[in-house]
């Protein structure tokens, strides 16, 4: 269980049976009374936030989260299949919960699965992965001043600046946190 002097941003905790984490957070302590804790609540199932405040004597439930290693096996339509890697077995996510992730995700790749009560709920992929440039516009030749860049798309059909260099079937490091490019990669 968690006091009210336990919340802070990022802290996840359950509120009627729904996981929610705290996105922002404000302390104020009145002259007189109990102090008093301003929260940014986002459902992490849902999406919906919400601004609460609480006073310190309230308690809070821990949210029974849990991070499984789990491989990418394929989607069909808007289901994307996750095997869990220890137990083999199956679970199935909407793409409407991994609106931020499926740009980098490609067939057989490892990622993180958040599970509440035995139901994934979202997906945290590497910092990095390595994706094959599939389509490269040419380059003019003798343009290469160093700010320049060109739209690129890799095999998972995401689009992204990057260097004059970088050609048709290159394979490219991307940043998944922002979408950058970062470098191409030695084969």
């Amino acid at each position: 269980m968690y006091t009210s002097s336990d919340l802070r941003k990022g802290l996840k905790i359950e509120i009627d049976g729904e996981p929610y984490i705290i996105t922002n957070f404000e302390f104020s302590k009145p002259g007189k009374g109990q102090s008093l804790y301003r929260c940014r609540l986002k459902n992490m199932v849902t999406g919906n936030a919400f601004d609460k405040t609480y006073r310190s004597s309230e308690k809070f439930k821990k949210a029974p989260l849990d991070e499984r290693k789990m491989q990418f096996l394929y989607n069909q339509g808007d289901e994307y299949h996750f095997m869990d890697t220890k137990s083999f077995e199956q679970y199935v996510i909407l793409e409407e919960n991994l609106q931020d992730v499926i740009p980098f995700m490609v067939d057989n790749m490892e990622v993180d699965v958040l599970v509440f009560h035995d139901n994934p709920i979202g997906v945290t992929l590497p910092n990095f992965v390595n994706l094959t440039v599939t389509k490269s516009d040419p380059w003019v030749k003798g343009d290469t001043s160093g700010t320049d860049t060109k739209p690129v798309t890799v095999e998972t059909g995401f689009e992204l600046q990057v260097p004059p260099f970088v050609e048709e079937g290159s394979k490219i490091q991307i940043d998944t946190r922002t979408g950058t490019y970062i470098t191409r990669v030695k084969e």
